[in-house]
């Protein structure tokens, strides 16, 4: 027999009720970079999904007020890379707001489709964007894959209870 939920402490939805539920939801870490009018745009994502092996699609939030959604919302390809645990500063810096993403100690260079790939990441994807889904205050943006490395060595950055860590054995 399975446990009942305590419907004692339930509470109707809110933002609020959501951000404390997905903050017991470990997710993986990855930053999406598309090139922009004036440069390289790009920002820390946590809501990256696979969405099809044939073709080879993915997804990603991002909220419309974000710094780096006018980019993104005319970007026909992005740069999605899978961070390392040794990745946790390059993670802050790209969700952190005015911050100087591009600029050391962050190494990139221009990949593909001119998609700012970052240097030293387990994983990254160019991928060419298909469909962005309006999603209350977001959108979601479908991409297709058009090549990657998988390459990279080390263990996945998580996102957990409001903070970056590592896989524990």
């Amino acid at each position: 027999m399975t446990a009942t939920p305590d419907l004692g402490t339930s509470q109707l939805a809110s933002p609020d009720l959501l951000r404390s539920v997905f903050r017991q939801h470990a997710a993986g870490v990855a930053v999406i970079t598309a090139r922009g009018a004036t440069g390289p745009v790009g920002f820390t994502a946590t809501s990256l999904s696979s969405v099809s092996a044939q073709p080879p699609m993915l997804s990603f939030g991002i909220s419309t007020g974000a710094s780096s959604w006018p980019a993104i919302s005319g970007a026909d390809h992005v740069g999605v890379h899978v961070l390392g645990e040794h990745q946790e500063q390059l993670a802050a810096t790209f969700a952190r707001s005015g911050a100087d993403r591009f600029g050391a100690p962050t190494v990139w260079h221009e990949g593909p489709e001119g998609v700012p790939v970052l240097d030293g990441v387990l994983a990254w994807l160019v991928c060419r964007v298909v469909a962005r889904v309006p999603a209350g205050d977001h959108r979601i943006v479908i991409a297709e894959v058009v090549l990657g490395d998988h390459a990279g060595s080390g263990r996945p950055l998580l996102y957990h209870q409001g903070r970056f860590n590592g896989l524990r054995d």
